[in-house]
């Protein structure tokens, strides 16, 4: 009965751990890494700083997925983001890794 366990939690490591290596990806090839890193800031703030500041905040996702559409200014800084071509789902996709990247 353990080992079953076991074998269950490992097989949905990989599945989380290969899920979150997809959205990275995604950034990416969106260009995103471009100007964010995970852990310093660039031009525009490290993701750990954004999933810091939405920490809690459950509209966070909308939100983010909203602004990697239309862009941003004056949020963190002066230079403004410019808006990215991506569907809605995968702005979803990016906004939901980056509240992950804790």
């Amino acid at each position: 009965m353990k080992a079953a366990y076991i074998a269950i939690m490992a097989a949905a490591g990989v599945v989380m751990a290969g899920q979150a290596n997809a959205d990275e990806a995604l950034a990416k090839a969106k260009n995103c890494m471009t100007c964010h890193a995970l852990d310093k800031k660039l031009v525009g703030p490290s993701y750990h700083d954004v999933a810091a500041k939405y920490k809690g905040d459950k509209a966070a996702v909308a939100t983010l997925a909203a602004k990697i559409q239309t862009g941003g200014k004056g949020n963190w800084g002066a230079i403004p983001m410019p808006p990215n071509k991506v569907t809605d789902d995968e702005a979803k996709k990016l906004a939901a890794w980056v509240l992950a990247t804790k």
